[in-house]
């Protein structure tokens, strides 16, 4: 095959199943609403990476690669938004939530993943070191992105399921703050990791 599917699938299950914004993001919403509320989330989050994916396939690097100041610009937009949210996630309490209060739906998941400097990492490195020159556009880009929808579908429901199990034994006792703090610090290490660390 013009992709490299199986060597590409255990990339994307390193990537998709380690620490990142994005997963940080499921944990603790699944910790905050629990798991069945966050579904729409998770679903949003999910098919938010195929935002990235496509423009990335049909040409997006070239624009990059003529205009590098507005994917630099973008990173350290996205980076800053992220750790705005991660700012607010410190601030939550699990036991707090009213009526009033509901879980981040679909679209709100849908821009996880653009604002997400390890998604565009990891989808840049699936394109340029797992698929053949010459490979057609439309065939790239498929196999790339059934590959991660599918990584994505098995494990961002895990963590998100990961922090509601947290938040089950720690809402309302004393650990509960050093919980969020410790999310949130978690969150922003995995910004800055990919910012300067040159990780994925």
């Amino acid at each position: 095959m013009s992709v490299a599917v199986t060597s590409f699938a255990i990339f994307a299950a390193s990537q998709v199943g380690t620490p990142g914004p994005a997963n940080m993001a499921l944990m603790t919403t699944g910790a905050r609403y629990g798991f069945r509320a966050a579904l729409p989330f998770v679903a949003g989050v999910a098919l938010g990476k195929q935002l990235v994916i496509w423009p990335v396939g049909f040409g997006l690097m070239e624009l990059a690669a003529r205009a590098p100041w507005v994917f630099e610009a973008l990173k350290y937009a996205s980076a800053a938004y992220i750790i705005w949210l991660a700012w607010r996630v410190a601030n939550m309490r699990l036991g707090t939530v009213g009526a009033t209060k509901r879980a981040p739906g679909f679209v709100a998941g849908l821009v996880v993943h653009p604002l997400n400097p390890k998604a565009w990492a990891m989808i840049i490195g699936g394109f340029t070191a797992f698929v053949a020159p010459g490979t057609p556009a439309v065939e790239a880009t498929a196999t790339i992105a059934a590959v991660l929808l599918g990584c994505q579908a098995f494990l961002h429901p895990l963590w998100t399921l990961a922090g509601d199990a947290i938040a089950r034994t720690i809402a309302g006792t004393a650990m509960e703050p050093y919980l969020m703090w410790t999310l949130a610090a978690l969150t922003v290490a995995s910004v800055v990791f990919v910012l300067f660390g040159g990780g994925t």
